[in-house]
């Protein structure tokens, strides 16, 4: 049904004292005459983004779906990217959003208020099936209206956002940056209900490598993590230290 490509691939940590890195997962999904894009990243992303739909051969004006797992701004900012696109959110996600004032939180302020407005957004359900093969699931625990995204495809893909951001909270879980710990944890679950029913599902974190299961029922990564940093420490501008940020990866 869909050629599915992770655009952006998810990282699992955070800065110590530069706020949040924001590296989220940007999947993309293709067939049934439409380009799905599943979250669209934070502000620093839009370089890479770009460069990677141009390397599948996608112009922004050829996405005709943005869907967002929450509204955090590190997953959604960039739907303004896409002028052509249906934007999709949660129901219960937005009207919680629409309502939290301005504050040191994740929530970009006005690109929600955007879309409260927006004619171009459409408000999902759960365990509504809103595009061909695409259902929702709620997730609510990182924020209230947090979702997964299942793909019923050969084999099914389930897209998790911040509901499971990494392996260690899948494997744990406990997770890190919620704003209900007992229900991300009920969500966690969840996501190993559905993976148990389908062991050949493909799981796709928030800020992670894509995973399936081993012969012994863990998850295991999908490729090669790549992330790393350039820095200027040196006095000449032509010098950069490389940074490796994939040390300790099994």
């Amino acid at each position: 049904m869909y050629r599915v490509d992770v655009l952006v691939q998810g990282y699992p940590g955070k800065s110590v004292c530069h706020g949040g890195l924001g590296w989220s997962t940007i999947a993309m999904l293709r067939g049934e005459g439409r380009v799905i894009l599943i979250d669209v990243g934070a502000f620093g992303v839009r370089k890479e983004l770009e460069k990677q739909l141009a390397a599948n051969g996608v112009s922004p004006d050829d996405v005709t779906d943005v869907v967002l797992t929450h509204a955090h701004y590190d997953h959604s900012v960039n739907y303004t990217l896409f002028p052509a696109a249906t934007v999709w959110i949660g129901r219960v996600e937005l009207e919680w959003a629409r309502d939290v004032p301005p504050g040191f939180n994740p929530l970009p302020e006005l690109y929600v208020q955007d879309m409260v407005r927006s004619p171009r957004v459409r408000l999902i359900e759960e365990n509504s099936t809103f595009l061909p093969g695409l259902t929702a699931i709620a997730a609510p625990g990182h924020t209230p209206g947090c979702m997964l995204f299942r793909l019923e495809s050969s084999p099914p893909v389930l897209f998790t956002g911040d509901a499971a951001k990494n392996r260690a909270e899948l494997l744990s879980l406990r997770t890190d940056m919620t704003m209900d710990a007992e229900a991300s944890r009920a969500s966690l679950e969840t996501v190993w209900r559905q993976w148990r029913e389908a062991p050949d599902m493909i799981v796709v974190p928030g800020h992670d490598l894509s995973l399936r299961l081993n012969a012994e029922g863990r998850p295991e990564y999908i490729g090669e993590r790549k992330a790393a940093i350039a820095a200027w420490f040196d006095e000449d501008l032509s010098v950069t230290t490389s940074i490796d940020l994939t040390k300790g990866m099994e």
